[in-house]
This record gives C-alpha cells, sequence and structure tokens, in this order.
C-alpha cells in the first residue's frame, strides 16, 4: 500500500494534535507521552487495517462515515493529559494536591487500557477474518505496540503505587477496565446498529467505563474506609463536589434504568393473566404505570440514597438542589425564567420552520447552536456552578426523553418522536437520535473538566466557542458562500472553514477582555490560541465523525496546553 493512500486530512490531523500535546509535556510525564504515542501508532494501523479489509459483518456502523479509530482511540487520553499538564502548573504553585494529580494519572492509565483493549479486540477480529494480506507483513506491530504501553503504563503506575495502591492491584484496576470497554462496545454496536461509527463508539465506551469506574471506586472507598489506607484508590473523593456527585448518581442511574425497566416489562408480560390479543390496550396502560413508577422510585429513593453514602449532604439531594437555587434566588431564577422563554421561543418557531421543505436541516440545526451560545455564554461567566447543575438536569431531561420515545411509553412516546424527527439528520438513524446529546455535551464537558483548578480561562469556553459559533459560522459561511472544498468527495469548503476559525478568534478576542473584568486571571498565549482554533477549524472540515463530539475536546486540550 503507497503511503499517500494511507494520509487522508483527518489522520493528519490527529496526528499533528497528538504531536502538539506530545511536545507540550515535561520530563516528568514522558512514560505517559510516550505511551500515548503507541497509542496513536496502534489506533493508525488498525484504522488502515480496518478500512482495507471487508466490513465486519459483526457490526453495523454509521453509513457514510469512516471508522473514525484513531480519533476516537486518541481523544480521551489526550484529554486527561492535558488535564494532567495543567493541574501540575496550577498544584505547583499551590504546593498542594499531588493525590489529585495521581488521581487523574489513574484516570489517564484507564482510559489508556480501555482504549488498547478495544484496539486489541478489533485487530484480532481482522486478523481472524479479514482476506486481505496488503499489510500483513506489520502483523506483529500490533502486539508489540501494546507492549511497550503496558510496560510504560507500568512504570508510572509504579510511581503512585507509594500515594496509595499496592502494585498488585494495578494490573487487576487497569485489565478491568480493558475488559469492561471491550464488552460494551460490542453491546453498544450490537444494540444500535448503524447509529455510529466504531470511533464514535468507543468515545462513548471509554467515557462510559471511566465514569462507572469512578462511581464504583468512591463508593468501595466509603466501604472499606476503616482499611488501611494503601488498600484503597488514591484521592477518590478528593476535590469531589455535591454537584458533580449528583449529576454522577443521575446520569449513571438513568443509563442503568432501562436495563431494570427491561426485566420489570418481562415479568409484567409473563405473569400477565389475559391473552395477548385481549390485553393489547391495558397491557399499554400497564407498561406506562411501571415505567413512570420505577423511574420516579429509581429518581427519588435510590439514586439519591447513592449520594447520601458518598458525600455528607446535610438535606435529601433533592432538597438541597432547591436550596442551592434560591442561595441566589435572584440570578438563577431569572437564567432559569431566560432560559425557559428563549427554549420555548426558539423550538416553537424552528418547529414550524422545520415543516417547510425549502429550508436546509443542516442551517435549521445550526441555529440551536447560536440559541446554545446565547443560553451558556451569560451563565458560564456569572453563574459557572449553578450552569454545572443545569447541564446535568439537561441531560437526564434528554435521557427521559430518550428513553421514552425508545421504548414507545404511552402517552408520550409518540408525540415525542414525532417531535425530535423534524430536527434529525442524515447522522441519526431511526432508532437512536443523538445530535441533542452531542450538542449538549460538547458544550458540557470542557466546562465539567475545568472545575477545580484551571489556569486556562477560555479552556470551559472550548465548546461554546468552537460548537456555538466556530461551526455555525462554518456551515452558514460554506452552504451560502462556499466554492472551493477540502476534497473532491467532502462537502465542507475552505471559505467555511476560514469563516469559522475567523470568527472563534473575533470571538475570543471579545471575550477575554470580559474575562479580565469579571475577575478571572488571564494566562493564554495568542500563539497557543491561535493553533487550538486552527486546529479544531481544520479537524472539523476534515473529519467524517460527529464533530459536536470530538471538536471541543480537542479544542479544550489544546487550550489546556
Amino acid at each position: 500500500m503507497s503511503m499517500v493512500s494511507l494520509w487522508n486530512g483527518e489522520r493528519a490531523v490527529v496526528l499533528l494534535f497528538v504531536s502538539r500535546v506530545v511536545f507540550s509535556l515535561p520530563i516528568s510525564f514522558l512514560s505517559h507521552g510516550l505511551a500515548l504515542c503507541f497509542l496513536a501508532l496502534t489506533a493508525f494501523y488498525v484504522e488502515i487495517r480496518l478500512e482495507s479489509s471487508p466490513p465486519i459483518p459483526q457490526f453495523k456502523t454509521r453509513p457514510g462515515a469512516s471508522s473514525g479509530m484513531l480519533l476516537g482511540a486518541v481523544i480521551l487520553p489526550t484529554v486527561f493529559i492535558s488535564k494532567l499538564l495543567q493541574m501540575s502548573r496550577t498544584l505547583s504553585m499551590d504546593g498542594f494536591g499531588h493525590e489529585e494529580i495521581d488521581y487523574v494519572k489513574m484516570q489517564y492509565w484507564g482510559v489508556c487500557a480501555s482504549c488498547f483493549s478495544v484496539l486489541l479486540f478489533f485487530y484480532l477480529l481482522l486478523r481472524g477474518g479479514s482476506r486481505s494480506a496488503s499489510i500483513s507483513h506489520h502483523g506483529k506491530f500490533m502486539p508489540s505496540c501494546l507492549m511497550l504501553c503496558s510496560t510504560f503504563s507500568y512504570l508510572s503506575l509504579g510511581a503512585i503505587c507509594s500515594f496509595g495502591l499496592q502494585p498488585a492491584l494495578m494490573p487487576f484496576w487497569a485489565v478491568s477496565h480493558g475488559f469492561a470497554a471491550v464488552k460494551l462496545i460490542q453491546h453498544v454496536l450490537h444494540t444500535f446498529p448503524s447509529c455510529a461509527s466504531i470511533g464514535e463508539a468507543l468515545l462513548v465506551t471509554a467515557g462510559l467505563v471511566l465514569y462507572f469506574g469512578d462511581m464504583l471506586a468512591c463508593t468501595i472507598e466509603k466501604i472499606n474506609k476503616n482499611l488501611p489506607r494503601d488498600v484503597t484508590s488514591p484521592g477518590f473523593a478528593i476535590g469531589r463536589s455535591k454537584i458533580s456527585t449528583i449529576i454522577q448518581g443521575v446520569l449513571l442511574g438513568l443509563l442503568v434504568f432501562p436495563l431494570l425497566f427491561k426485566y420489570l416489562v418481562q415479568m409484567v408480560r409473563k405473569f400477565s393473566s389475559k391473552p395477548p390479543s385481549d390485553a393489547k390496550e391495558p397491557t399499554k396502560h400497564m407498561i406506562s404505570i411501571v415505567f413512570f413508577t420505577s423511574l420516579a422510585f429509581i429518581l427519588t429513593i435510590v439514586i439519591p440514597s447513592w449520594m447520601q453514602f458518598v458525600q455528607d449532604f446535610d438535606l435529601h439531594p433533592i432538597s438541597w438542589v432547591f436550596s442551592f437555587v434560591f442561595q441566589d434566588p435572584l440570578k438563577r431564577l431569572s437564567l432559569c425564567i431566560y432560559w425557559v422563554a428563549l427554549i420555548y421561543a426558539s423550538v416553537s418557531r424552528f418547529y414550524d420552520i422545520s415543516k417547510d421543505s425549502k429550508v436546509e436541516r443542516i442551517l435549521l440545526r445550526k441555529y440551536y447552536h447560536l440559541m446554545a451560545v446565547s443560553m451558556f455564554l451569560p451563565a458560564l461567566i456569572f453563574q459557572p456552578e449553578f450552569l454545572d447543575l443545569a447541564f446535568g438536569a439537561a441531560l437526564a431531561v434528554f435521557l427521559v426523553l430518550e428513553i421514552i420515545r425508545i421504548w414507545k411509553i404511552w402517552p408520550l412516546g409518540q408525540p415525542v418522536h414525532q417531535f425530535m424527527n423534524a430536527f434529525t439528520d442524515h447522522r441519526d438513524s431511526d432508532f437512536l437520535i443523538i445530535s441533542h446529546f452531542s450538542l449538549l455535551l460538547g458544550c458540557a464537558l470542557p466546562i465539567w473538566l475545568s472545575s477545580g483548578h484551571n489556569d486556562r480561562p477560555l479552556a470551559p469556553f472550548a465548546g461554546i466557542l468552537s460548537l456555538g459559533i466556530g461551526d455555525t459560522m462554518a456551515s452558514m459561511v460554506g452552504h451560502k458562500y462556499g466554492v472551493l472544498r477540502w476534497s473532491k468527495t467532502g462537502k465542507k469548503t475552505i471559505e467555511g472553514t476560514a469563516a469559522g476559525i475567523t470568527s472563534v478568534l473575533v470571538a475570543c478576542s471579545v471575550l477575554l477582555p470580559v474575562l479580565t473584568s469579571s475577575g478571572y486571571i488571564l494566562s493564554q498565549h495568542w500563539s497557543s490560541l491561535l493553533l487550538a482554533v486552527v486546529a479544531s477549524g481544520l479537524l472539523e472540515a476534515y473529519t467524517a465523525q460527529l464533530d459536536n463530539a470530538f471538536i471541543p475536546l480537542v479544542f479544550y486540550s489544546l487550550l489546556c496546553l
């Protein structure tokens, strides 16, 4: 295979992005950087092997999308290594917080273990089922990278063990992440066929495994709080706010809820005394009652009980949320009223416009990006903690509505389905609608990741700037004025990309003085900012993946350097 055929725009941008992160690391993070390099090279090889082989029959990926294996494998490790670099700067100046850095290191190696395990899984699938022998002479490349990465992982974790974990427990901890990631990505691709590329599924899988692992580790630490210090993981409760505990409990509880509900539905159908033909309508109402009753039980009893177990709440978590809102009622209730009015006016208007076939669906969706800017930007500047909680509440509502839509829960299932279908595009399937999740998470994740120690004031704004402004302007200008295309087969134009990059730079030049007047200490260099904006703009131009999910994380990682 010629070297030219191995490269495309997305791979080039991703490898340049990884190189920028690696060359920014100090010598103390050498093993982390080397592991990231081997992870990127391994993902690069598996992606080429995957796209040069016949499709894997076990999995149906999203039509029209590339595998995205390279981008999906490196994105979360680069996010955490950038976060590590940022924390090492801020905490070294304060002279405390070593356990927090050690904990983020544990998360970094957990993400690496998950990504490497998934890469190994797909490599073994291709090796057993692929008929293509064009690059078979590189068969030892993948195991070599795995061995080297495992070596660097163990050496770095060996330095951490003096702060908490025993060496004998660390391989089990990493292997458990990898095994869980492999099983979960199989479940995701089987349960939601044609809904995501492999890279998108890998991003979701690695993130969920890490999030569930954090929840489990926090719970185990509370259970084993009387054990010696070196038996438990270091710092699982350090820096954990009550808001983050509430968000984590609600979101993970709702993700597990469909499994419980499926079991309850089977029990209802099993013990139904009437034949199915005679009990069609009663069964529909019965399932609806079971759904809302079990959902209320989960949200008001089970999840709050876990929250109170792992965090010292003086009140019931639901009561704590109301008390938190009324700590500053004028600003926070005013924000709520502003959000509700804006959502109602925008959704009503856009839903009517969506019925007009002359309006391009992609332009209609970009109006929601602009709405996100107008909603989240003022709140992030003046009420960042309240915005954290609001993001969690919005994601919880989206999850509940999507569960209702998929399960067709009476009486809301059909109306929700008709309403959501008005705003879908080619990246959404009939089975799963993910665009609204990706937009909300794209704006929320940089903000959640920036909580605590943050010396880059623009980092929390990475999602709002890249999606709400950059991606929107790139699409609108490219659609209306674009002539020069980046590739013969793609739709992205050079004019659109230039407009997106320019608009983000202009927004940053306006935002930085506002942040200064609000009390932020600025330490963002324009050279690094320009590189971050250009890199995220080029990725938006070249990638065939769900850009709402990847571009904010790339932008955030580069802003933290």
